[in-house]
């Protein structure tokens, strides 16, 4: 089965980063635009951020931009969202997934998701 494992989640103090890693698991990430979702309870999923197919194009949130930085490695199979300045209002469930190519920031896009990683940061 074709999916996405998201690794590096935990708990940090505001203020504080951490670095989220999306694995391909049994098929090539090059062809593919992925994205970083969250969902907080009682909230709808958000996109976070995004990277195209080649890394040259990169889309973020609002709520994010300044702080977050996505990246890939092909090589490896693994894209990275390091998150720095962490609030406490980004405590949710980070999940990566897949599309075509063009990024996007619509959950609805995407497919292959991965299981999710907590993230939550508290004092």
């Amino acid at each position: 089965q074709l999916q996405l494992v998201e690794s590096g989640g935990g708990l940090v103090q505001p203020g504080g980063s951490l670095r989220l890693s999306c694995a391909a698991s049994r098929f090539t990430l090059d062809y593919y635009a992925i994205g970083w979702f969250r969902q907080a309870p009682g909230k709808e999923r958000e996109g976070v951020s995004c990277i195209s197919s080649s890394g040259g194009s990169t889309n973020y949130a609002d709520s994010v931009k300044g702080r977050f930085t996505i990246s890939r490695d092909n090589a490896k199979g693994t894209v990275y969202l390091q998150m720095n300045s962490l609030k406490p209002e980004d405590t949710a469930v980070y999940y990566c997934a897949r599309k075509g190519y063009v990024c996007s920031l619509k959950w609805t896009d995407f497919g292959s998701w991965g299981q999710g990683t907590q993230v939550t940061v508290s004092s």
